[in-house]
């Protein structure tokens, strides 16, 4: 249970204040008393010579309720007497320390106890008031606290937070060390005066050891027991953050670690495919070229050789993204920047892959179109990639349409497919590594096209972007831009 000593004085200045001041304070406080029943005195005396009358009791009663109010109960006791004293020296007979009377008598006995009364109750109010301010001020230090740890699952910005929070506390300087350093704050009213022997508490919780706080206050002022109290729960409260920022960590490591087994394994299988697949062709056309090539027809023959070759033009294809992705991800892609023929390029990567898959292909060339700056081979693979996109998930027979034009310093060529087009939120995300959006999930492919294709635009300074077709038909527009050459 957490216990708070009474307090006189709220002011952090005075409870900061050293041992022989707080003395001094101890004994200011008794002192003060004389003053309030002193006026009491000099109020009654006026009443009486006033009035005449000796009814005096309610103003020093008074007087006693103000020194419980204002100083607590130990002075209002020491009021209390006082006031009793002198209002049986002004009671008739005056100036005299007597009774007129067993009435009289009965009178300042009452007098006695109601004050005494009045100054306990009081006081204890007062006491207990105070009491509850400490107690408020400790509940809301630990609830910034508590705010403030949960709010951010990194250690050391728990370490630090926890550092503020003991200085704050300490009213000096604190430091949370670990075997990787030590975190120090201090308070904003410690100024430079923090002195003294440290304080050490470890943090831990259960078996789990995670370095210790450390604290001392300005000056090497004692602190009170509720500070110390709220210190230990301070360094406690940590220990449990720090824990808690351990676990997630620990499990966001194993989490990244789960998703990329199975992205490697998604990879894998996907890329064993796509090598698989035109390597099987290739072997398989090579195969009957050397054992029936004799007994074949030219026709045959011309026929498994173009399939040999469109097939390692696609294994060629496969093979350049993951070189490139590779180089993307090291940061190592070189550029040969020059001025180059955008429409050359765009028929050069349409025919290549109409001869193998035969679609319909559409391109529209504006005759205005500027050369562009950049790599014309990088230009083409990303082009490609983005082309073999929309072959894959148009529907059979659709149409694809590629648009090529000049526009703001710029060369834009779009693509548009016949697609499952793209929803607003997967927009973006189809650039990433891997992503495949839940319409195409079931369709062959890496997920990396696409990215591919955005950073080999980015290395040439390009952009690229994607947007659902606005002419009422179902479908995908792909945008490349490069600058147009000057």
């Amino acid at each position: 249970m957490m216990k708070f000593r009474p307090m006189w004085w709220d002011s952090s200045e005075h409870r900061d204040a050293p041992p022989l001041r707080n003395a001094v304070r101890h004994v200011a406080r008794y002192l003060a008393v004389l003053p309030i029943i002193g006026g009491a005195t000099g109020l009654a005396e006026l009443f009486y010579r006033i009035t005449g009358s000796d009814r005096l009791s309610a103003i020093f009663l008074a007087g006693v309720l103000l020194s419980a109010f204002l100083l607590g109960s130990g002075p209002a006791y020491v009021s209390a007497a006082l006031a009793f004293l002198v209002y049986l020296f002004l009671v008739n007979p005056r100036f005299q320390f007597s009774f007129g009377g067993a009435e009289d008598f009965n009178v300042m006995m009452m007098f006695l106890a109601v004050s005494v009364l009045i100054g306990l109750l009081t006081g204890r109010m007062r006491d207990e008031a105070a009491r509850a301010r400490a107690r408020q001020r400790v509940n809301g230090a630990l609830l910034d606290a508590t705010r403030d740890f949960s709010a951010t699952s990194d250690e050391t910005a728990i370490r630090q937070r926890l550092a503020a929070h003991i200085a704050r506390a300490a009213r000096g300087e604190a430091e949370i060390r670990d075997n990787g350093g030590a975190y120090r704050a201090r308070a904003e009213d410690a100024g430079h005066q923090a002195s003294g022997p440290w304080r050490v508490q470890g943090l831990r919780t259960g078996d789990a050891d995670f370095g210790e706080a450390a604290w001392r206050p300005r000056g090497g002022y004692p602190l009170s027991e509720e500070e110390q109290t709220l210190i230990g729960i301070l360094a406690d409260t940590g220990a449990a953050a720090i824990s808690r920022a351990r676990l997630a960590a620990g499990k966001a490591e194993a989490e990244a670690r789960a998703r990329t087994e199975d992205l490697r394994n998604a990879l894998l299988s996907s890329i064993s495919h796509d090598l698989r697949t035109p390597l099987a062709a290739i072997l398989a056309s090579a195969t009957s070229l050397r054992e029936f090539g004799g007994r074949f027809d030219p026709a045959v023959r011309a026929d498994l050789a173009d399939t040999i070759r469109e097939e390692a033009e696609r294994l060629d294809a496969t093979v350049a993204n993951l070189l490139s992705m590779s180089r993307l991800e090291a940061g190592q892609l070189t550029v040969a920047t020059s001025a180059f023929n955008v429409p050359e390029v765009v028929e050069r990567a349409v025919g290549r892959r109409n001869r193998t898959e035969q679609r319909p292909f559409e391109v529209r060339i504006d005759p205005a179109t500027p050369e562009a700056e950049g790599d014309a081979v990088l230009f083409e693979q990303a082009l490609g990639n983005v082309v073999e996109n929309a072959m894959r998930y148009s529907p059979a027979g659709a149409p694809i349409t590629v648009t090529v034009a000049g526009a703001g310093g710029e060369v834009m060529v779009e693509v548009t497919d016949a697609g499952p087009g793209v929803a607003p939120e997967d927009a973006e995300r189809i650039f990433e590594k891997f992503y495949r959006a839940p319409a195409t999930g079931s369709l062959p492919g890496t997920g990396l096209g696409l990215a591919i294709s955005r950073g080999l635009l980015a290395g040439m300074g390009g952009r690229i972007a994607v947007r659902n077709r606005t002419d009422g038909a179902r479908g995908l527009v792909a945008t490349l831009c490069l600058k147009a050459a000057a």
